[in-house]
């Protein structure tokens, strides 16, 4: 993406909005001037799938606060993650760049935070829109999951605590919701790594027996100093990673009010409702003040824990369960905001962090987790719409036209530009912001998204990009690396390449790939060495043309596995993906 310069940057980005701004002063239609700067209420779900609710097409799940939501305000229905996984995506979220700008993308292996006492984390040179909002006199709060990292040096530096980027007030969880937080549930934190430990420590275990019985029965001739070394050893061995992996619970699983712990582990049965009494007193407390709260919620990650006046109530085994109780929270949120009088003057947003997770299911019940309805692909896919297409919301009654739908690429990095020029402050112009602001786009004053190119990362390597010609607004897809999922999703990265799905069906025009080559931001990777899961296309003519609307009920859900490479836009007609091979007689 170009980077821009301070004065363009400027002139781009508040010129159109200001005038929309003035547009609909002069008409009448804008609300007091204290409405200028409205409060901003953001909540972000954990892992939903964009097929998950019933205001995007489910019609098998009861989700009417968020259905009432989009009701009455604007729906994206080409809302994009920059990333498929929890910490990259946030990273971008909360600063309105790519997660590769800041160093919040992995190379290779881990691609989100696994622990809290590592020293990764948000820089603390970025800047999200909690600081630049508390510049301007907001009192901002966070509540929910973080999952940017805690500490640096040591452990009470707090160098990538949200209070260290402008939240004044955090009550939540610093890491993010695993199975390891709940008793009796299959570990996930390293869990191949864990299993391999375990193996070895009990040969060596084996061999250290051997050596002892060897000796004591005079069958092998061992010094005794030699067994007992031996033995320490295997204690040291054994000790050296159960200290970590054996305690995962209590060292990942708690909840802090600002700096301090409050809850270690946390008991995962009793925190929805903490969360929500926290987020009810937020409001309350600063209703007489512009304020900014960001409720990142749990869920619907897994475990997966429901409150039991929930369980058992969706058709969809557990995870319906989760989603239901899910929509019943916000809908807590939002009643809150009425009983105090500030639904008019607050811009409420709602979206997931990424790509429903497919393998969160339930064998016994044959669930299969998360739905993205008619999008191939899920959480951890960074090219396929699955993995990247989430829920976009925004209403601000009285300013933003109720049941209003946009078609247009948009950005969870959106966001950031959004709410700091709605709050009256500046976008850094000492640095790249990746997203765009929607106002002129909310507002109907502006026909196209501001996005010409956005991509699409997998840690470092570039899966996909989309480019939108502005002139005609059509949309195209070049794949650099796609993945092959299975029944139940992502397929171990561990697997051979025969898992992997080529390109196919040659496709005319390639025009603007060269133009998605030249505008790819430095320090990433075109496609990479197809290593894992993903397969690498070097030489990409692949593009694909979104189709004229068409009602997306038409779809059958049995599509999402039997077509290679899906993509769709929602409420359009299903296509094949089409990618391309090169040209007969060029390199493959």
């Amino acid at each position: 993406m170009a980077t821009r310069g301070p004065a363009s940057s400027a002139a781009r980005n508040r010129g159109p909005a200001l005038a929309a701004l003035c547009l609909l002063l002069g008409t009448g239609r804008f609300p007091a001037a204290d409405a200028l700067r409205p409060n901003v209420l953001l909540i972000m779900a954990d892992d939903l799938g964009i097929g998950d609710l019933g205001c995007y097409g489910n019609s098998t799940l009861r989700t009417p606060n968020i259905d009432r939501l989009a009701a009455e305000g604007v729906r994206l229905t080409q809302h994009l993650a920059a990333a498929p996984l929890c910490t990259p995506s946030r990273a971008a979220f909360l600063t309105g760049r790519l997660a590769l700008r800041s160093g919040m993308e992995a190379n290779d292996g881990y691609r989100a935070l696994q622990w809290n006492g590592g020293s990764g984390g948000l820089p603390e040179n970025e800047t999200t829109f909690a600081r630049i909002l508390q510049q301007q006199g907001y009192a901002t709060g966070l509540i929910g999951k973080w999952h940017q990292g805690v500490s640096c040096q040591s452990r009470r530096d707090h160098c990538h605590h949200p209070l260290r980027h402008g939240f004044e007030y955090f009550y939540g969880m610093p890491f993010t919701l695993v199975n390891d937080c709940h008793p009796g549930r299959p570990p996930e934190v390293d869990a191949a790594l864990r299993a391999r430990l375990w193996r070895h420590t009990q040969w060596l275990a084996l061999g250290v027996l051997t050596l002892a019985a060897g000796q004591a029965w005079g069958l092998l001739s061992v010094p005794r100093g030699a067994v007992l070394g031996a033995a320490g050893l295997l204690v040291l061995f054994f000790g050296s990673w159960y200290a970590s992996f054996g305690f995962v619970r209590r060292w990942n699983c708690l909840l802090m009010r600002n700096g301090d712990v409050v809850e270690q582990p946390m008991v995962l049965e009793r925190t929805a409702g903490r969360l929500l009494r926290e987020a009810v007193s937020y409001i309350e407390r600063n209703k007489h003040q512009p304020f900014l709260l960001f409720v990142s919620l749990l869920h619907v990650h897994i475990p997966l824990v429901t409150r039991r006046e929930f369980l058992g109530k969706s058709r969809h085994g557990l995870y319906g369960d989760n989603v239901e109780e899910m929509d019943w929270l916000v809908g807590k949120i939002l009643e809150a905001l009425e009983e105090n009088g500030l639904t008019n003057t607050t811009l409420t947003y709602f979206t997931s962090d990424h790509g429903g997770h497919l393998e969160a299911g339930d064998e016994a019940l044959g669930q299969l987790g998360g739905w993205n309805g008619v999008y191939r692909g899920g959480k951890g896919m960074g090219g396929w719409e699955g993995g990247i297409r989430v829920p976009g919301i925004f209403r601000w009654p009285g300013v933003l036209p109720a049941g209003r739908e946009i078609h247009e690429p948009t950005s969870l990095m959106d966001v950031f530009p959004t709410v700091v020029e709605l709050g009256g402050g500046e976008t850094p112009q000492d640095r790249v912001i990746d997203g765009r602001s929607l106002v002129p786009l909310l507002l109907g004053a502006a026909e196209h998204s501001a996005h010409e190119f956005l991509f699409h990362y997998c840690g470092r390597h570039l899966h996909a990009a989309r480019w939108h010609d502005q002139d005609s607004g059509r949309l195209w897809k070049v794949h650099y690396m796609t993945p092959r999922p299975l029944l139940r999703g992502w397929r171990d990265p561990a697997q051979p390449s025969s898992a992997l799905r080529p390109l196919q069906r040659p496709l005319g025009s390639s025009a603007p790939v060269p133009r998605l080559r030249a505008a790819v931001p430095r320090g990433g990777r075109q496609g990479g060495r197809g290593r894992g899961g993903a397969q690498s296309h070097p030489d990409p003519r692949a593009l694909t043309v979104l189709p004229e609307p068409h009602p997306l009920e038409a779809v059958a859900a049995a599509l999402l596995w039997d077509l290679p490479l899906l993509l769709l836009h929602p409420g359009r007609r299903p296509q094949r993906e089409v990618t391309a091979a090169p040209p007969a007689g060029e390199a493959q």
